[in-house]
């Protein structure tokens, strides 16, 4: 599947296999300002992104933990936050856009 995570001057697509989280296909194709410090593990909120408006019904709404690390996330958090750790690759999702946060 493809995903484009969108900067302030520009933009990186790249093409994820199933199965592999948006933290570490970002951490993979050196997308900055997505560290992952925690290794997925849910426990950091280092890999926290805003999903595009058309995509929030597709990659669904945080759950109840996830939730609580989101209100420790260094940027702004929106309706739209999510930790990027917690939406695995699929076939639903190909094409799949999340903005990056800046600090």
């Amino acid at each position: 599947m493809k995903v484009t995570w969108k900067l302030p001057d520009g933009e990186i697509t790249a093409d994820v296999a199933n199965g592999v989280n948006m933290m570490e296909a970002a951490v993979a194709n050196n997308v900055p300002n997505v560290i992952g410090e925690c290794g997925g593990c849910l426990s950091c909120a280092t890999c926290h992104v805003y999903v595009a408006d058309d995509w929030v019904e597709k990659t669904g709404i945080a759950d109840d933990f996830e939730d609580a690390m989101l209100d420790v996330a260094e940027a702004e958090r929106r309706e739209t936050s999510r930790l990027s750790c917690q939406i695995a690759a699929s076939d639903d999702l190909d094409g799949l856009v999340l903005i990056v946060p800046q600090p």
